[in-house]
């Protein structure tokens, strides 16, 4: 893409209403524009991050043998009656009507609604198990919005739920989602906690809440250091066999959020050495509620004894919005943002140095052409400004490699890659640039 054909609005000063560094910089690298409390317009570097987002966690729920369906994001108050929601769920819940006078709100989860979509197709244990998610928009009216889409009032999630006989095959879906979302997170370069939380609104006795370590985070965490060296399953986990050890080995070391906290037991199962005491972000959350939704809406299976009985669920939730917040929080320094290359916007950001200059211009054509045509993502800065602000602006905007071509470094026969992250650079020839980027 050439920046003179592309929408990238820079802003060169703070704006004063951010207060942490990715609502800084996602403002300030044109990704997002506030349009009101909480709710922002993606625009087009911040859309691009955003799906590269999602279709990372759709890859690894497919792989998980999840199953994607997408549901509307206004729904009906009396699906919530049925459990007993639509009055405990609180102010946070925006209530509507429309013209008929009917009682809708806007979602800011889905457990009743899939719970009213299985009983209306699903009737025997021979159907089961399965998991079904989709990735929407949802809508919770914070009332004290802060943070940019960290904390913000129209978010983008994915939520899964799954569906069973018995707890026992309940239990395993649970562990099949807690694998995905360590596989989820790993995928985009963060190391992730599973922490156990309390289960809140969405209810049940059991859950995890998946955590960056941040000092911006919005609350108190405690965990063994330990569990940042665990390892992470590789694409070649078998959904189908057991994964119970892999989640034994994850929760086996103490790691839990201040709503569950027991200062005791950290204590007596912790080396004072390897105590971590700090804040953090939460990326997603895994919950086992059993029949809480099923039993109310009478949503029953036929089991293999011939005995009608509610389905076992539980429910799994990726912040997917609220991760590109977080991957900024966890990769930047002084000058912008660090992406990681498989959330990054582009993967290559071209620097011509002297536009106008006809050899500057023809290397610049003939790299730009031999990337894309790779199918590497080049944002291709074809702009006249001088080469500080330009140089500037790719730090911002946090491209993992800046290829720079100037007049002077040409008439050497070389181009300059930098390596955002480490900020390492090497002298090559335009081919070997090119090969380089390539294989990257």
């Amino acid at each position: 893409m050439r920046l003179s054909r592309y929408f990238l609005p820079i802003l060169r000063e703070t704006p004063k209403e951010a207060e942490i560094v990715s609502h800084r910089l996602m403002l300030r690298a044109g990704m997002i524009r506030q349009e009101a409390a909480g709710i922002y317009t993606w625009l087009p570097l911040g859309l691009r991050v955003l799906q590269k987002v999602t279709e990372i966690v759709r890859e690894e729920m497919n792989r998980a043998g999840a199953i994607e369906l997408l549901m509307p994001t206004l729904q009906l108050a009396d699906l919530w009656r049925e459990t007993g929601r639509y009055e405990a769920y609180g102010p946070e819940m925006l209530r509507i009507k429309d013209r008929h006078e009917r009682e809708l709100l806007y979602g800011p989860t889905n457990e009743d609604m899939i719970t009213a979509i299985f009983r209306a197709y699903v009737r025997s244990y021979r159907e089961l198990p399965k998991i079904l998610y989709h990735i929407q928009w949802k809508f919770r009216d914070e009332q004290r919005p802060r943070f940019g889409v960290m904390r913000g009032r129209e978010f983008l999630m994915k939520d899964a739920y799954s569906f069973d006989v018995d707890e026992a095959s309940a239990r395993l879906a649970y562990h099949r989602m807690f694998v995905s979302y360590l596989r989820i997170f790993a995928r985009m370069g963060l190391r992730v906690i599973p922490m156990r939380a309390e289960t809140g609104p969405i209810g049940g006795d059991q859950s995890h809440e998946f955590i960056i370590l941040a000092e911006t985070g919005e609350s108190a965490v405690f965990c063994d250091a330990g569990v940042l060296e665990l390892p992470v399953p590789d694409e070649t986990v078998d959904y189908d066999g057991d994964l119970s050890p892999i989640v034994k080995q994850w929760t086996s070391l103490y790691a839990a959020t201040e709503d569950v906290h027991d200062e005791a037991r950290f204590e007596r199962e912790t080396p004072e050495g390897r105590r971590i005491h700090t804040r953090g972000i939460e990326v997603g959350q895994v919950f086992f509620f059993g029949d809480k939704y099923s039993k109310p809406m009478h949503a029953m299976i036929t089991g293999p004894d011939g005995v009608e009985r509610p389905f076992q669920g539980g429910s799994y939730g990726v912040g997917v919005s609220r991760l590109v917040g977080a991957l900024i929080e966890a990769n930047h320094d002084e000058a912008g943002i660090i992406w990681p290359a498989s959330v990054a916007p582009f993967k290559v950001g071209l620097a011509n140095l002297k536009a106008g200059d006809d050899a500057v211009d023809a290397a610049c054509a003939k790299i730009y052409e031999a990337l894309e045509t790779a199918g590497v993502d080049v944002l291709y800065d074809d702009s006249d400004e001088r080469p500080g602000a330009k140089f500037a602006k790719l730090d911002l905007i946090g491209l993992p490699y800046q290829l720079i071509v100037g007049p002077k470094g040409l008439a050497e026969g070389k181009v300059e890659v930098k390596t955002r992250a480490t900020g390492a650079r090497e002298s090559l020839s335009v081919d070997e640039a090119i090969s380089r980027l390539t294989l990257a």
